[in-house]
């Protein structure tokens, strides 16, 4: 067969989510189709696997880059109506915009298909999506945050706290979460922080420059990034959901059990606990939205999902604490100046 001659090059991200729809058996057609490529371009990338051979392409500048934050914040202050681009197009000429009306009209295009918010829940098929949010539980000297994974179709969910929600944090926790799991979603839904995204459409609409790390991560496991549209984090509603019950339900009971101890609820105390909680009772109840058991519904993400990677963390030293067996609920009130229940 005659050597591929090289394609016009696709940026770093695009070449990882190639290799990644490959190892789940798509072919050359479909991912194609899916990246708006030529078949000769897919072959390519995935015989040129050496890194180095090929990175992103810096994006062409034009007239209207300088303007683009303030005409999305415009289009995001009047929805669900719409500005007209003419005038929008006074407005960034007053601020220096020196372009044509055309140019305008091509970039505001994709805005203006006007979604209304989710009346019902978006549900998603097994092993499709997973959500990943940090949420903060205390701040101060002695900062807990929680990394908290929730598998969209089962609702079965992982947490691990930590002192910060860097990317490091989150790349080892999202390790552990897919141990938990037992395999590895197509999707993994994010918010649009700095430890995941670095520039959100930096090669164009919901063409992200990913966090080298986070896509090292996606490439070697097999899963492909997303992110919630800007102003839209309810779209993660399944894993927010979850941060509530997470703090209400587990942390300021345990919290308050542990100061009855005369000690103080860490980040070791609080991951020994939070593993017990979560497949004796958050994964084992009827979840109050699908009507079933998260664990029972995880079996089936399970069968279709890539396999988890190796886990690498090292057991923590238990510590000397008596916790009661019985129920570790009392009044939030007592617990105001412990924790910061985040809104």
């Amino acid at each position: 067969m005659a050597a591929l001659t090289e394609p016009s090059m696709l940026t770093k991200e695009e070449a990882v989510e190639i290799r990644v729809m490959a190892r789940r058996g798509e072919g050359v057609r479909a991912i194609a189709r899916q990246l708006g490529c030529s078949r000769n371009t897919v072959r390519w990338y995935l015989r040129k696997q050496a890194a180095g051979r090929y990175g992103p392409r810096a994006p062409r500048p034009c007239k209207l880059d300088a303007f683009k934050a303030f005409l999305r914040e415009r289009v995001e202050q009047a929805r669900p109506r719409w500005i007209p681009a003419t005038v929008l197009l006074r407005e960034i000429r007053a601020r220096g915009y020196e372009g044509g009306l055309t140019q305008l009209k091509q970039w505001l295009s994709p805005l203006k298909r006007v979604e209304p918010e989710p009346v019902v829940r978006f549900e998603t098929p097994p092993g499709k999506q997973m959500q990943v949010d940090f949420t903060t539980v205390r701040r101060g000297r002695y900062p807990l945050i929680a990394l908290v994974a929730t598998m969209g179709y089962s609702r079965a969910s992982f947490v691990k706290f930590a002192a910060g929600e860097d990317t490091s944090i989150l790349c080892a926790g999202l390790r552990e979460a897919f141990d938990y799991f037992g395999g590895v979603p197509e999707h993994v839904l994010f918010d649009n922080m700095k430890a995941v995204v670095i520039e959100r459409d930096a090669y164009g609409e919901g063409r992200h420059r990913w966090n080298s790390e986070l896509n090292n991560l996606a490439e070697a496991c097999g899963f492909t990034a997303k992110l919630c549209r800007p102003y839209r984090a309810q779209t993660k509603g399944k894993v927010e959901r979850f941060n509530a019950y997470l703090k209400g339900s587990f942390v300021v009971p345990l919290a308050a059990t542990v100061e009855a101890s005369g000690l103080k609820l860490d980040i070791g105390l609080a991951n020994r606990h939070v593993r017990r909680r979560l497949d004796e009772v958050a994964n084992a109840r009827v979840h109050a939205t699908t009507k079933a058991v998260p664990a029972v519904r995880l079996a089936e993400e399970r069968a279709v999902m890539l396999p988890p990677p190796a886990s690498r963390t090292s057991p923590e030293i238990p510590q000397r604490v008596v916790i009661p067996t019985e129920s570790l609920q009392h009044p939030l009130s007592v617990y105001d100046a412990l924790l910061e229940i985040a809104a």
